[in-house]
């Protein structure tokens, strides 16, 4: 089944990068670092960058924090990092965009929750002064909504209402309506302030897979803002992993969507970069977007008693991804190559043809040899102790000569 076309979302730009219409989907992180510690905030959004973030959020909570906004995107600048900056607000984002102008401005795009924008306040005077600050900066806002901080006057209303209506339905649905109404709304009462469509990005985050589901669905036929997609909370490992994937999956499927991110919790001391490469192979495995060389490899079973063939295909796939830094400047394309790494005679040969490059090892009780096909035809037979290293060395020639034309003239 093909990916549906995508929805006409208005086009917003956040720095150097496009969201929506036409544009390819970006893919957004979001550091974990206090804010206000310029060096180590700096590192993580330049590990996230060099990952292939296209967009990374800070958290601006405090007067600390605000302040330290624009040191760290001339810092970034210093290292020719030009990654768009996302200020993350929530409580008392009016009062820092405004005492703090300099982080207004050197921030990139701001992030209101309506939620608690206005928390025990009758008027949404706080998220009037945020969008304010937008206009007077020129800078598009993403008004995020999130069902643990949802704006609970709206929803009391429409549980009244509904609780007064010929055809009541359950709480569940109300609340995911309730959400839905406050991301359209707030959008609306933005652009009656002055902030144009063109500088609103909505998000409705919930962290269960359905619900993600029927709250984008509704707000995508209900408006024609630019759309953040994310599973708020996913959780750790492969939990964190799958879900995300499951909602993003579906609604990208849809042509829903227009930014994404996988809130994933690392572990301790883990690799922030993960969200990325996740985001990135889900965009890449559903075929809207390529970012680096895939590794087919085969799960292993009673034939494949040697771990090597594993070995193999996670050195390739590590080998291409710390080389694309490097390929991306020099070689158009080439992260569309495919290359399989197969453990027997089973699917090994015919797998391998099926890709730009691939290698079928030595199955159990098999002959000790490793044939590598080129594009579908026989090149090589491989032998002895250094198998990953000629198949390497065969690798880097096939991406230079398929990919060797300067980056534009392909």
């Amino acid at each position: 089944m093909a990916v549906q076309p995508r929805r006409n979302s208005v086009a917003v730009k956040v720095g150097r990068v496009t969201v929506g219409g036409a544009h390819p989907v970006v893919v957004q992180s979001m550091t974990n670092t206090d804010t206000a510690d310029v060096t180590s905030t700096v590192n993580q959004v330049m590990a996230l960058a060099q990952a292939g973030s296209e967009l990374v959020r800070v958290t601006v909570n405090t007067e600390e924090a605000a302040r330290a906004v624009p040191k760290i995107v001339e810092t970034l600048a210093m290292f020719s990092v030009r990654v768009p900056i996302v200020g993350d607000f929530h409580y008392n984002g009016h009062l820092l965009l405004k005492k703090y102008p300099d982080c207004a401005r050197a921030l990139a795009k701001y992030r209101i929750n309506p939620g608690n924008a206005n928390i025990g306040r009758k008027t949404d005077d706080n998220f009037r002064t945020m969008i304010d600050c937008a206009i007077e900066y020129g800078k598009p806002v993403r008004i995020g909504v999130n069902w643990g901080s949802l704006d609970q006057a709206l929803l009391m209303r429409m549980m009244d209402e509904n609780a007064q209506s010929a055809s009541p339905v359950d709480a569940a649905t109300v609340t995911m309506r309730a959400i839905v109404a406050s991301a359209v709304m707030n959008g609306q009462a933005a652009e009656s302030y002055g902030l144009p469509k063109d500088r609103i990005i909505l998000s409705a985050k919930v962290s269960n897979v359905q619900d993600l589901i029927t709250v984008y669905r509704d707000m995508a036929a209900q408006c024609d803002y630019a759309l953040h997609l994310g599973l708020t909370e996913a959780g750790l490992g492969a939990k964190g992993i799958v879900a995300t994937t499951a909602a993003l999956a579906i609604l990208l499927q849809e042509g829903i969507g227009d930014t994404i991110r996988a809130s994933l919790t690392p572990l301790p001391n883990g690799d922030r970069t993960e969200e990325v490469i996740v985001s990135q192979q889900i965009l890449q495995s559903l075929g809207l977007r390529s970012f680096t060389p895939q590794v087919t490899a085969c799960p292993g079973c009673g034939r494949t008693t040697s771990t090597f063939f594993q070995d193999m295909a996670d050195q390739i796939q590590t080998y291409l991804r710390q080389q694309m830094a490097v390929w991306k400047e020099q070689y158009t394309g080439v992260e569309e190559l495919k290359v399989a790494v197969m453990g027997c005679i089973v699917n090994g040969p015919g797998e391998s043809k099926h890709s730009h490059i691939g290698i079928s090892l030595p199955g159990t009780f098999e002959e000790p040899v490793a044939p590598v096909y080129v594009d579908g035809k026989l090149k090589c037979t491989l032998r002895g102790d250094h198998i990953v290293a000629d198949f390497i060395t065969l690798l880097n020639e096939y991406v230079a000569t398929r990919y060797g034309q300067p980056v534009g003239a392909r």
